[in-house]
């Protein structure tokens, strides 16, 4: 998983409250077993017409916003299903961070597992940000992690708050197996002292039954 430390990067605005993970990635794209390739698939009901033509209006088919990797967007981001192909379909399109007044839990959550930061911030300073992104040209913000703060280069400068255990994850670049594997070498020694201790259960031969 790529550490998140300081990143600064072009903004889109999703302004929309309520974006399911069925609207993140559709439920027809989730047959892939590896994580990418889902990139082109993020927000395909709304980035494409009925026909299946690009539809020029969504913020993420403008030009100006090519290239972004910083997503703003409405309160209760990631709700409905807790499928992890929503933040691998974000990650995979280009995003290392999201801005929002609220998000759904699990989604946060797999967010942070897979190199994605979800920032909770005061809906007016979410308002202000969205409204940058749509009137300033090339508008970028500047999240970081080791300090805790989001800025421009137009004055705006604010705190946010997250977990301790995830922020260290998010900084060190560490899923639930990177995790796992610091301890890899006291865990081998564990197996071994256990095993030369007392046998696995399995590994005694069960009785026979009288009826065998």
């Amino acid at each position: 998983m790529q550490p998140f430390r300081v990143h600064e990067g072009l903004v889109a605005p999703l302004d929309r409250p309520n974006v399911d993970t069925d609207q993140i990635i559709p439920k027809q794209f989730l047959k892939r077993i590896e994580r990418t390739g889902f990139g082109e698939s993020l927000f395909y009901d709304w980035r494409r017409k009925e026909n299946g033509e690009v539809d020029p209006h969504f913020v993420l088919n403008q030009s100006r916003y090519a290239g972004a990797s910083i997503l703003v967007a409405g309160r209760n981001f990631g709700c409905g299903s807790s499928r992890e192909h929503a933040p691998w379909a974000l990650t995979d399109f280009g995003f290392r961070a999201i801005l929002a007044p609220s998000f759904a839990d699990i989604f946060a959550n797999n967010c942070a597992k897979n190199g994605l930061l979800a920032v909770e911030l005061a809906e007016e300073t979410v308002a202000t940000i969205a409204r940058r992104a749509q009137e300033i040209p090339d508008y970028r913000l500047t999240v970081d992690l080791e300090q805790c703060s989001v800025h421009d280069r137009h004055g705006l400068c604010t705190k946010f708050a997250i977990d301790e255990f995830r922020r260290y994850c998010l900084l060190e670049g560490l899923d639930d197996i990177s995790l796992t594997l610091r301890w890899a070498d006291q865990i081998t020694s564990y197996e071994k002292r256990r095993g030369s201790e007392r046998p696995l259960p399995g590994a005694r031969r069960a009785p026979r039954l009288g009826f065998f």
